[in-house]
């Protein structure tokens, strides 16, 4: 299946935040991107990737974990 590749516009739409950040994290080489011609695109899989790395995984809070919660 051939990569799908997205602008700063639509990348910043799906994290939900400005397009500054995204070309921020352009310039400063904290994620992959394509240059084509004049224009700058991100792979639909490396943008994936981004979020996954930087997901945290939930934790148990110390009341559900002690079984002082309520009941």
């Amino acid at each position: 299946m051939p990569e799908h590749y997205l602008t700063v516009a639509h990348a910043a739409e799906r994290l939900g935040t400005g397009q500054r950040f995204v070309r921020r994290l352009i310039a400063e080489r904290r994620i992959a991107f394509v240059k084509m011609g004049t224009h700058v695109r991100i792979a639909q899989s490396t943008l994936d990737s981004y979020i996954a790395a930087g997901t945290v995984p939930a934790v148990r809070s110390r009341r559900d974990r002690h079984g002082s919660g309520a009941a």
